[in-house]
């Protein structure tokens, strides 16, 4: 599709848990313009997080505006917008006004885990895990959209009658740009939803009927990169094509261009989120990682095995807010490297338990090998440390659920920028690590995938061009060394399972 002068712009949204993001993109895949603004975290109960959904709206479509003011240009310059969101946040809505029942119930909100733990004890999650990738975890969609048919009154005979639509975020912002003309969601989200089947691309009848939701609550699945709609002409002063939709983490895979199977990229976030290209099949995994959807583009699928771990930048924090030994984030860097190695101490920051691989719910952090010679700086480094070695654990999985080698490592993500951290990371897995240029792989991927779909940019090959090295981090530590710090490693978070379990059997005991 041939597009003219005028349209010179994509406009990538980016809707995040815990603000929204605007970024104008030059045909180079530069950054043109950037607007943000943060929006309020509802915590109701302990474990209960929730936004009101209509904060999600306002704040997106305000920043999409700002950009566009920013940059001084209209909406005619605009060639096609791409939404990239926080995945699992559950949003149900009526049909008739497009007002949500109840807040969006996030990502983080573990109030259904004790109906997870019921429906584990059935033997229900080899099945689930089977159709979906996904194992039963409140995490997930599906209980959250049950909970709210639940709890709401007269939600579940509204559901029942068709009057009642769900959504993921990015659902939720297509209703709302198109003035509630599409409900619709690409694969990545529905993959989300632990009610979508990853092999056959549809919505899963079995599942619904386990779930108690009506099929008529749900949005059209639609591929990652086409024109879905284009934005109501009351928004803007000109219709801009919807053109391009993923969730966060299928986005970063895509803007950091691991368009091959066995390329992988890492965010470095307040927790990891490693994904692999695993290519055109599924992989079931037997390390406890999850099978998802990468990204559904130019009439392929590609599919994925993404490890997410809880704690890692989140660990700098606890430093700084916690401990106090730090005043700002940016001090962990010069305060590690004054000394040479955390001289065998180890921190283990299972702070809400491990993640991938592990998936110890009542692990606990922990720190091992301190002496009197022990210093602040030890920690430091014991805790950065920690995030690479976590790093390790999940790719090692990736490698062994795959059969594939990772020969090098994308990373973005706040924490990336840390030197110190990346050349560990490097020296532990005995392969490059390589920094982009743009840290916004992530609004950078969701504009990529509208770009394609509406021909601003004519192929995958013109994109990869775009992607440009910051700083390669090659290894440095003999393996032999390396392996000593990874067995030390195994030791304290196989100590600190062993405390946690022993805690959990000695509780059952006293009941």
């Amino acid at each position: 599709m041939s597009q003219s002068h005028a349209e010179s712009y994509i406009l990538a949204l980016d809707q995040g848990t815990t603000s929204s993001r605007a970024l104008l993109l030059d045909r180079s895949g530069a950054i043109v313009a950037l607007a943000q603004k943060e929006f309020a975290q509802l915590y109701p109960r302990p474990g209960w997080v929730e936004h009101d959904p209509r904060d999600i709206w306002s704040s997106q479509a305000g920043v999409a505006a700002e950009a566009l003011t920013r940059a001084g240009v209209g909406a005619a310059a605009i060639a096609g917008i791409g939404i990239t969101n926080q995945r699992e946040t559950t949003i149900v809505w009526e049909r008739a006004t497009g007002q949500p029942v109840y807040n969006a119930i996030v990502w983080q909100d573990r109030r259904t885990a004790g109906y997870c733990d019921e429906l584990k004890a059935r033997g229900l999650e080899p099945t689930v895990r089977a159709k979906t990738g996904l194992p039963i975890d409140a995490y997930f969609s599906a209980t959250k959209i049950r909970w709210i048919l639940e709890h709401v009154e007269g939600a579940r005979e509204k559901a029942c009658a068709g009057q009642l639509a769900f959504g993921t975020v990015d659902s939720w912002l297509l209703w709302h740009f198109t003035r509630g003309a599409l409900h619709a969601t690409d694969v990545t989200n529905a993959a989300r939803t632990m009610l979508f089947d990853i092999h056959t691309l549809r919505w899963d009848d079995d599942l619904l009927e386990l779930f108690e939701i009506p099929r008529s609550m749900l949005p059209e699945v639609r591929s990652s990169s086409e024109v879905y709609a284009r934005t109501a002409a009351s928004l803007f002063a000109a219709e801009i094509p919807l053109a391009g939709v993923a969730g966060d983490q299928h986005a970063a895979l895509f803007g950091q261009m691991c368009l091959q199977p066995g390329m992988v990229k890492n965010t470095y976030g307040t927790g990891c989120f490693l994904v692999m290209n695993t290519g055109a099949q599924p992989i079931e995994s037997s390390h406890n990682l999850v099978t998802t959807i990468a990204w559904q583009a130019l009439g392929q699928t590609q599919y994925a095995l993404e490890g997410s771990i809880f704690i890692a930048g989140a660990v700098v924090q606890w430093l700084r807010d916690g401990l106090g030994i730090i005043r700002t984030a940016a001090e962990i860097e010069p305060l590690a490297a004054s000394v040479a190695h955390s001289d065998g101490v180890y921190l283990v920051p299972a702070f809400a338990g491990l993640g991938a691989p592990h998936w110890n719910a009542h692990a606990r952090g922990t720190l091992f090998g301190l002496t009197r010679g022990t210093t602040a700086a030890h920690i430091a480094r014991a805790a950065l440390d920690a995030i690479a070695y976590q790093s390790f654990d999940v790719l090692a999985a990736m490698e062994a659920d795959s059969g594939m080698q990772v020969n090098e490592l994308r990373v973005d993500g706040g924490a990336s920028a840390n030197d110190l951290l990346m050349q560990f990371q490097a020296d532990l897995l005995g392969v490059n690590v390589l920094r982009p240029r743009s840290s916004e792989s992530t609004a950078l991927g969701a504009g990529y995938l509208a770009g394609l779909a509406v021909g601003f940019w004519r192929d995958i090959d013109e994109l990869q061009q775009h992607w440009s090295l910051q700083r390669r981090f090659t290894p440095s530590l003999a393996r032999d060394d390396a392996a000593r710090c990874l067995a030390g490693w195994q030791r304290a978070i196989g100590a600190a399972q062993a405390w946690a379990n022993a805690g959990e059997a000695n509780a059952a005991d006293d009941g």
